[in-house]
């Protein structure tokens, strides 16, 4: 197998943290974002639209997107499970994996390439460039700030994301959070159910993949 990965970006620390936490060892390389490499000829034959993480599998399968990589990981090495093993384990695994990319990722990631002068031109990633929106900074950072609520609301309910189990949900919404930075933010330090979160995430031995 071979991994493309961006030390600097988030998604691809997500599948990093998952290969992680499934005790692989994967050839990698190293796509540099900041340079502009997503968009050289020869990554674009490896994956035309542009974007970071990629996974070549053993047989050559070229898989593009966090979940399609989680998925055949999942599957090809079971143990230990990070998907959830019954069917409702796995449908709110599912779940709250989609709600930390929709409701965390996308709100930080619209502030961020609609204000940072490094994403200037390139307020998508992908192989268009786009020009920045000021007011989907704004909007990024409201999102922002209400996925911080739902983080609480959640986690005061149940130890992790999805239920009783650490999962892919969990690696999502931390990656996610810790991302944050960039536009400044963070959740608040009287949420304590999440800096409880936060705090056995960053123990994690992946935490620092």
């Amino acid at each position: 197998m071979i991994f493309y990965d961006c030390s600097t970006a988030p998604n691809p620390r997500r599948a990093r943290m998952f290969i992680a936490e499934k005790g692989l060892e994967i050839d990698t390389r190293e796509i540099s974002i900041a340079e502009g490499q997503q968009l050289s000829p020869d990554f674009l034959a490896v994956n035309p639209r542009a974007t970071v993480p990629v996974l070549v599998t053993e047989d050559g399968t070229t898989l593009t997107e966090n979940i399609a990589i989680a998925t055949y990981l999942e599957a090809a090495y079971p143990d230990p499970p990070l998907m959830g093993t019954t069917p409702e384990e796995k449908g709110l695994v599912a779940m709250w994996n989609a709600i930390a990319e929709f409701q965390g990722g996308m709100a930080v990631a619209e502030a961020f390439r609609n204000a940072h002068p490094a994403m200037k031109g390139r307020a998508l990633p992908g192989p268009l460039d786009l020009e920045q929106i000021p007011e989907l900074a704004e909007r990024g950072r409201a999102r922002t700030a209400a996925f911080f609520d739902l983080l609480e609301n959640r986690l005061s309910e149940a130890p992790w994301l999805a239920g009783d189990a650490f999962s892919l949900a969990d690696i999502s919404a931390f990656v996610f959070t810790d991302f944050a930075r960039v536009i400044k933010m963070r959740p608040p330090e009287n949420n304590a159910a999440t800096q409880d979160w936060l705090a056995r995430m960053r123990a994690r031995p992946s935490a620092s993949a």
